[in-house]
């Protein structure tokens, strides 16, 4: 076959994709569509994401093939740009459900994703000095833009064998006391402290009660408002109830833009309200866990977008949007005398739950 012939046959065939994927994308497009009307009939919103990965990944497959006309090249970048479209009307549509689909998302970034790459000189310190170390929970000090902070979160894992090390991100108490003691560490040298939060909940173990896991938790919350110097908090995918509040008594609670926040699980209260887990898209309704319900009700102190479809689409990109939250806000709280900083912060906490307890 001739040089000719070759690169039209690859044009032909990279036509051939650029319909298919046309096909795909309109089949998406129809779908979510008609799931607008009505969602019972309709995937989920998480669902389309999906869908529109894949014709993703055959766009740029496509876009590798050699022999192309420009004819083939306008059409991919049609498709890219319906793409693109397509999916920020779905992030912008997506119910409380699917952000807790999206806020679990196994390629979500964790703390140590983002520590990779928004600090620098990282240094973990293990251990609570009583009990052992506890994995679930990473504390570390490190560099901010040049300036010395102290680093604590919740660490999950994708693969079987750091899930089970990582105890699926619930730490035991000696985690938030390893976690305590970092912090201790960080007010004795006036180093201010990031803390990021994804769990679902402290550890309900045996063990773990016979270890005192809510003096451990109540202690953190009593000794974090007693901290002189800046805590800065980003909700990056699950705040699990006290498991996330024992690091999250911060001046500055940030969530990121498909993170929940919440007392309990929608599927443990769907099991509590009506007695059937299946309702949790409704549970997740009613208990107001996104950022943009939280941001309205006084909860939370800031959302940080996410690139295009998810966190888990572009670590780099989430990472970057996230610095800039922290950079912002820590140049604010620097600027704040530390009587005024503990002042605030222990009338925010107090005051958000006098206006919840009135509530109930």
């Amino acid at each position: 076959m001739s040089a000719r012939a070759a690169a039209a046959a690859a044009a032909a065939n990279g036509r051939e994709t650029v319909i298919g994927a046309d096909f795909l994308l309109s089949m998406v497009e129809t779908h979510w569509s008609a799931r607008n009307g009505d969602a019972s009939k309709m995937e989920s919103g998480l669902r389309a994401q999906q869908e529109l990965q894949k014709i993703e990944r055959q766009i740029a497959q496509l876009e590798s093939a050699p022999g192309q006309d420009e004819e083939t090249r306008r059409e991919i970048q049609q498709l890219h740009e319906r793409v693109d479209a397509l999916r920020r009307e779905v992030s912008a549509r997506l119910n409380a459900w699917e952000k807790t689909e999206l806020a679990r998302h196994p390629q979500r970034p964790y703390t140590l994703d983002y520590v990779e790459r928004i600090f620098t000189e990282w240094s973990e310190i293990h251990g609570d000095r009583g009990f052992g170390d506890d994995p679930a929970i990473v504390c570390g000090m490190a560099r901010f833009h040049g300036e010395d902070v102290m680093i604590v979160g919740h660490q999950k894992a994708r693969d079987t064998k750091q899930k089970v090390y990582r105890n699926f991100g619930m730490p035991n108490p000696e985690g938030y006391r390893k976690a305590l003691r970092a912090m201790e560490i960080a007010a004795k040298f006036r180093r201010p402290v990031f803390t990021f939060v994804d769990t679902p909940g402290a550890y309900p173990g045996l063990g773990a009660e016979e270890r005192g896991q809510a003096e451990a938790i109540a202690r953190n919350l009593r000794e974090m408002v007693r901290l002189g110097i800046p805590i800065i908090t980003v909700i990056t995918g699950e705040g699990g109830s006290g498991g996330a509040l024992a690091i999250a008594i911060a001046d500055r609670v940030l969530m990121m833009e498909n993170a929940i926040y919440s007392v309990i699980s929608p599927e443990g209260c769907a099991s509590i309200m009506w007695r059937d887990a299946t309702k949790k898209d409704l549970a997740a309704q009613a208990l107001k866990i996104t950022a943009k319900d939280l941001g309205e009700l006084g909860c939370i102190d800031g959302v940080v977008e996410e690139p295009e479809g998810g966190a888990h689409n572009d670590h780099e990109a989430s990472a970057l949007l996230l610095d800039a939250a922290l950079q912002r806000h820590y140049a604010e709280l620097k600027k704040i005398p530390a009587r005024e900083l503990l002042a605030s912060r222990y009338n925010k906490f107090r005051n958000m739950a006098q206006f919840f307890t009135a509530e109930a």
